[in-house]
Order: C-alpha cells, then sequence, then structure tokens
C-alpha cells in the first residue's frame, strides 16, 4: 500500500516520463519513472499488526534505535530511519493529543544525536489517563518535509497514523515515570507493531 502523500511526487514523474518518451529522451524517461518507482517505496504504508494489550507502548517509527539515555526525569529512545525504512509514523499509545510543537531548525543528518535539539522538528503529547508521552518527528539532511495530520485535541488509537517525514529522518520518545523501556539499543523495529515500552 502507497500513502496519498506520494501521489503529489508520483504524478508529476510519470506525467514527465511520458512526455520524456514522447521525445524520443528514453533515458530521461528511464530515469524518471525509476524516481517515481523510489518515491512510490518510499511512501510505503504497510498493514502492521498492533498489539491489543493497553499497556504496551509501540514504536512510533520504523528504523534502528540508536540511543537509550536518562534524561531529567524521563528516558529518551531515539530511533533513526534510513531512506530505505518506512516513513509514516505512528501514535505509540492510544489517548488525547495535548500538544503539538513545531520548531524550525537546522537539517544536520538525523543520526547525529545533535539533530534531536537542533534540527526542525514537531513534538507531540499524547495522554492516556495519568501517563502523558512525548515523541517527536525530527528532520534529517535530506528530509526538509515535517507531516503532521493531527490537531490538539484529536483522539488516536495506538499504532494509528499521525504523520510522516519525508526523506531520511528520527522520531526520539520520550518515557515518563509510569513507563518503562522495554527494548535495547540497536534493536530494530517497525512502527505501531514493535512494543517498546510499558505503562506500569
Amino acid at each position: 500500500m502507497i500513502h496519498k502523500e506520494a501521489l503529489r511526487f508520483i504524478v508529476p514523474l510519470l506525467l514527465s516520463a511520458s512526455l520524456a518518451a514522447a521525445l524520443g529522451l528514453y533515458l530521461a524517461g528511464i530515469l524518471l519513472l525509476f524516481l517515481a518507482a523510489f518515491v512510490a517505496f518510499f511512501f510505503r504504508n504497510p498493514a502492521r499488526e498492533i498489539p491489543t494489550d493497553p499497556r504496551v507502548i509501540v514504536s512510533p517509527a520504523d528504523g534502528r534505535i540508536v540511543k537509550i539515555e536518562r534524561v531529567g526525569n524521563v528516558t529518551k529512545l531515539s530511533i533513526f530511519l534510513s531512506i530505505f525504512d518506512v516513513h509514516v509514523n505512528r501514535s505509540p499509545i492510544g489517548g488525547r493529543i495535548d500538544a503539538i510543537d513545531y520548531k524550525r531548525g537546522k537539517f544536520k543528518p538525523a543520526f547525529n544525536h545533535a539533530a534531536s535539539i537542533e534540527n526542525e522538528r514537531n513534538t507531540i503529547m499524547v495522554s492516556a489517563g495519568d501517563v502523558k508521552l512525548v515523541f517527536t518527528q525530527i528532520a534529517g539532511i535530506l528530509a526538509r518535509r515535517i507531516v503532521c495530520w493531527k490537531k490538539v485535541g484529536d483522539t488516536v488509537a495506538k499504532g494509528e497514523l499521525i504523520g510522516l517525514i519525508r526523506f531520511g529522518s528520527r522520531v526520539d520518545v520520550l518515557f515518563p515515570a509510569g513507563t518503562d523501556v522495554t527494548v535495547r539499543a540497536g534493536a530494530r523495529v517497525l512502527g505501531g507493531s514493535t512494543p517498546i515500552g510499558m505503562m506500569l
């Protein structure tokens, strides 16, 4: 399945490929078709089996966990998404969106840990009872567009699509008191499917 966000890129590329072929520019047409196929691959939105246990916190993104650290009274878990990972983002828990805070910033490589505080980012807080979980969409060196389809006050289900980051990025999750991280750094995770924590 391909997310509809891809159409704004794929349609012009396919039209340009057709025009190039009509003009006899076959190499250009092939390159444009290849680029359209890559965009379709990047915007794929595979079905995911979401854990039913309401205590389970799932990964908000596909990728590799590059860091888990204690920051003040929370634990921060960072997920790096390469250009080959699925880039739609999902809510790690079910609940109500209490806050969304978008900040402009730099475009350092997403695997650089400074990206968490210096890059363009969009921070979302979801509350479920006493637990308030914060996760952040972070742009990378190639990602120049953070998309969020939700607004403050919306109710989201665990694993529900909330947005995407285009072309290489990072997602950070802050685990507050009353939650526990259940994965290790280096693990590969799937958005909406892989458990990364528990609400105690």
